[in-house]
C-alpha cells in the first residue's frame, strides 16, 4: 500500500474503501521488526555484562593478597588450612616467688639483728617533732650494766632475763621532762619477759639543760613494752617536782608520744634490715 499527495489509495478500483487485509499485514510485519530489534538489542546487552563479570573474575584471580596468581576455584577452603598454629604459647613458672621478708624476723633475734645499737641509731638529731608538738632533745647516755639504769627492782629483772645494754635519752617541753630507756636482750622471749614483769621503773636522766626530775618521792609516770628483742621503759614527770595525777594530760600526753616514737624506730630498724636482705631500696 502506498499514499500519494492526493490521499491513501484504497485498494484496487478505487472504490473508496480501505484494503484492510493489506493493512493487517503491513502492521503485522512492524510488530515481527520490534520483536527481533528488541531480543537483538537485550542480548547485545547480556553480552556486555557477561564481558564484564568474565573480566571481574579473572582480574580477582590473578591478583589476591598472596600474588599468587591462582583463580577463585584455585584458592583454598578453610578446611585445607591448618588447625593450629606453631607460634609459642605464653609459660608461666609453676614456681611461686618467695615472700619477701618479715621486718620483725630481723629484730627479733640477735642473729640477724646485726646494725649497730647506738644511742643515735634510736634517738637522732637534737629534737624530735610529733605532729604539732616539738620536743627538745637533753642527755643520753648508753651502759652494758642494766641495772644501772634502773630504780628499785627493775635491774634485777633486765639483768636476770639477760639484759646486754641499756641506751637513755631525755626530752622536755612546757617543764615536763621524760626518760625512754631502750633495753637490748638476745632474743625476744627474754624481751617480753623482762616487760611484762617489770617493777621499780628506769631512773631518770636529767643534764644538758634539764633539771632533775621524777627523784626523792616524786610521783611520776611510768611505763613498760617490748617488741622484738627490745624492751623499752619510760618515766615522766613535772621538773618543779608536782606529782604526776591521773588529771595529768600534759604528761600522758609526752609519755605516749614517746612510746610511740620509741616503737616506730625499732619497726622501722627491722624494715631497713629486711628491705638490704631482700635486696630492695632503703629509706
Amino acid at each position: 500500500m502506498s499514499f500519494g499527495q492526493g490521499g491513501p489509495s484504497w485498494g484496487p478500483g478505487d472504490s473508496g474503501t480501505p484494503d484492510w487485509a493489506a493493512l493487517a499485514e503491513a502492521s503485522a510485519a512492524r510488530s515481527r521488526r520490534r520483536k527481533w530489534l528488541m531480543i537483538g538489542g537485550g542480548a547485545l546487552a547480556t553480552a556486555a555484562v557477561a564481558a564484564v563479570v568474565a573480566t571481574a573474575v579473572i582480574t580477582s584471580g590473578s591478583g589476591g593478597a598472596s600474588g599468587s596468581g591462582k583463580n577463585a576455584s584455585e584458592l583454598p577452603t578453610p578446611a585445607d588450612l591448618p588447625a593450629e598454629t606453631s607460634a609459642p604459647g605464653p609459660s608461666f613458672s609453676s614456681v611461686a616467688p618467695p615472700p619477701p621478708p618479715d621486718p620483725k624476723d630481723y629484730i627479733a633475734d640477735e642473729r640477724k639483728d646485726t646494725a649497730p645499737v647506738t644511742v643515735d641509731a634510736f634517738f637522732p638529731g637534737r629534737k624530735l617533732t610529733m605532729g604539732d608538738r616539738v620536743y627538745a632533745k637533753g642527755a643520753t647516755a648508753r651502759t652494758t650494766n642494766c641495772a644501772t639504769a634502773t630504780q628499785g627492782a627493775l635491774g634485777g629483772i633486765l639483768d636476770g632475763n639477760g639484759c646486754d645494754q641499756v641506751i637513755r635519752a631525755t626530752y622536755s617541753k612546757g617543764g615536763i621532762a621524760l626518760t625512754v630507756g631502750l633495753a637490748v636482750f638476745g632474743t625476744e622471749s627474754e624481751a617480753r619477759k623482762a616487760a611484762q614483769q617489770a617493777s621499780g621503773g628506769l631512773a631518770s636522766l636529767s643534764g644538758s639543760g634539764v633539771p632533775t626530775f621524777c627523784r626523792a618521792g616524786a610521783v611520776c609516770r611510768r611505763t613498760a613494752n617490748s617488741y622484738g628483742r627490745y624492751a623499752y621503759f619510760t618515766v615522766s614527770g613535772y621538773t618543779g617536782g608536782k606529782n604526776v595525777t591521773t588529771s595529768s594530760k600534759d604528761v600522758y600526753a609526752v609519755g605516749d608520744d614517746l612510746t610511740e616514737f620509741t616503737f616506730r624506730q625499732i619497726r622501722h630498724r627491722g624494715e631497713v634490715q629486711a628491705s638490704a636482705a631482700a635486696g630492695l631500696p632503703t629509706s
